[in-house]
This record gives C-alpha cells, structure tokens and sequence, in this order.
C-alpha cells in the first residue's frame, strides 16, 4: 500500500480520551490535527465544546464518545449525551452498545438501543459509529453485533475503546468488513501504533482508523517516504 500523508491522515481519528487529558493536551492534539487535516479529533463530550471552537474553519471533524467505555449506560442516557455532545458542536458520535446484553442475546435490547442514537445523531445531521468491543466477543457475537450495526442504520461499525483487554485485530476488520459489504464504514482502534499497523488495518478494510499516534505514525509515513527517494529501502 502506498498513501500520501495527506490520503493516510484522512483515515485517522485523532484521539485523547483519557481520563486525565489536560487543557493543554486537548489544545496539543487539535493543532497535530489541524496540522495535518485528519478525519476528525475524537474526545470526551466535555471538551467538545473546545474542540470544535478551535476547527472552526477547518474539514477536521469534532469527534466524541457517548456510553464509554463500558456501554452500560441506558439508552434515554446514551440519547441525551448524543444530543448535548451535537448540540455542542461534535460532528461525530462513537457509542458503544450494550455488551451485556448482547451476549445475554438480548438482540432486540441492543438493536434498539443503537437505533435510538442512529436516529438522534441523523436528526441532527451528524455520523454515528458503532463500538462493539471485539475483544469481549465470541465470533458468533461479533458477527451479530456488526449486522446489528447496520439493521440499526449507524454509518460505521468500530472493534474497540481502547480500555479493555485489546484493541483492533487485522482479522476482525475482515470479518467486519466481510459482514456489512464494501460500502459500510468500519472503523479500527486500539493498539494502532505504527504505521505497519495502520496500513494493515486499511488492507483489511478498515476506512478510519481511530489513533492516539497520529502524529508519529504520520511522520514515519513521511520519513519512508524519503528513505525511498534516496534508496533507503535497501
């Protein structure tokens, strides 16, 4: 795979969601990504309003998470966070559905509950991502969560938060993109350090990545650039 920074930037979700993320390093991750012109920059609902005040002007995207990152939350909850994080400023919601009840087969429960946050986040005109937390699932649970996505009507179905026991893999990228066909969004996140790793995850199928890297894996894209150029590859 051969990309342009420019074309592996827009793949990427800038991220910072944790716990103790400071002013300076919510204004840190905005400026990379307006430096850059990533897909978004994806925080907590707090900083939304920051966020968005500063890609004023900007194609970069304010991203947030709504039931993070256990997805326990209930669903008139994960509503009304949606609502306040758009009205708020964010382009981009990434909810997590309810995990519990998915692998109790409670289907109907998390299909709903992804509908009520596909049809607030549509009302308002923004883009809704769907965290099915991968590494907590069998493969038949996986596989149930990603149709649910869709039958939900999210535009995304993403592998993980980053806070459990593992992020994305290269073969559930597959597997999710192998289930929702070509033209659904499936979004990678977690473990993405590196940009082997990146590329891995768009050769899977993955059309957004969600990194806390962005900018080392950028300029590593940068510097094998150059090493080409001047036969360094050798």
């Amino acid at each position: 795979m051969n990309l342009t920074q420019a074309e592996l930037a827009k793949y990427m979700d800038a991220t910072l969601l944790k716990a103790d993320a400071t002013e300076e390093q919510i204004d840190a991750i905005v400026a990379d990504a307006k430096k850059y012109n990533t897909a978004s920059v994806c925080v907590n609902p707090y900083w939304v309003p920051r966020v968005h005040k500063e890609l004023e002007g900007t194609d970069v995207n304010t991203c947030t998470v709504i039931g993070f990152p256990l997805g326990a939350n209930t669903t008139a909850t994960k509503v009304f966070e949606t609502n306040d994080a758009i009205d708020n400023g964010a382009d981009e919601i990434d909810m997590v559905i309810n995990i519990g009840e998915l692998k109790s087969g409670n289907d109907e429960v998390v299909l709903a509950d992804i509908k009520a946050v596909a049809d607030a986040t549509h009302a308002k005109g923004a883009l809704l991502k769907v965290i099915i937390e991968t590494a907590l699932l069998t493969e038949d649970e996986k596989i149930r969560a990603i149709k649910m996505t869709v039958d939900g009507g999210a535009d995304y179905v993403k592998t993980s938060t980053g806070f459990s026991t593992a992020g994305a893999t290269v073969p559930d990228v597959a597997l999710m993109r192998e289930t929702v066909g070509e033209d659904f969004g499936v979004k990678a996140a977690g473990g993405i350090h590196s940009l082997q790793d990146a590329y891995d995850m768009i050769e899977a199928g993955a059309t957004r990545l969600g990194v806390s890297a962005a900018v080392a894996i950028l300029e590593q894209d940068a510097d094998s650039a150059d090493e080409a150029v001047s036969g360094g590859n050798y």
